[in-house]
């Protein structure tokens, strides 16, 4: 007979990992219904409010700052970014001093995309999120604290 697994946790309910799991894949269905009718996806709208959230800072948007500011994998954004463009969400131009990178600008059909999606999001946020009531901003606040313990690791 096999040994018997040990648990450190009693039920799956008392597991903080399985139950961030959980509301995670909840959550991001929730987004690919409301993103699938913008032929988005989840990573593309996510890159896609990067570029538009550091537009409105810089004029010289590049693929490394895209990766920098969405905590992604810099070969991943690249594959992604390249899709974007076949959809011309987005262009890529030659960087005024860097020859190495190239700069990243929405373009009309990508801002009109992304304006879109974000009121699509933040809606199913909102109504994802109403559960927590008036306690959201302490919600929030203890996943910016996770962030910050494990950004590093």
């Amino acid at each position: 007979m096999a040994k018997k697994i040990e648990f450190k946790f009693k039920a799956p309910n008392e597991s903080p990992g399985y139950l961030l799991g959980q509301v995670t894949m909840l959550w991001q269905r929730k987004h690919k219904k409301v993103l699938d009718p913008l032929n988005l996806t989840q990573t593309q709208f996510v890159l896609l409010t990067a570029l538009g959230w550091l537009s409105n800072e810089n004029d010289n948007v590049t693929q490394v700052d895209i990766a920098n500011q969405s905590n992604s994998d810099r070969m991943m954004v690249s594959k992604v970014l390249r899709t974007l463009e076949e959809k011309k969400f987005i262009s890529r131009q030659g960087h005024e001093t860097d020859t190495r990178a190239k700069v990243i600008k929405l373009t009309g059909e990508g801002a009109k995309v992304l304006q879109k999606a974000l009121t699509a999001v933040e809606n199913a946020d909102i109504d994802f999120f109403s559960a927590i009531g008036n306690k959201l901003s302490s919600f929030n606040l203890t996943m910016v604290n996770l962030i910050e313990q494990n950004k590093d690791e």
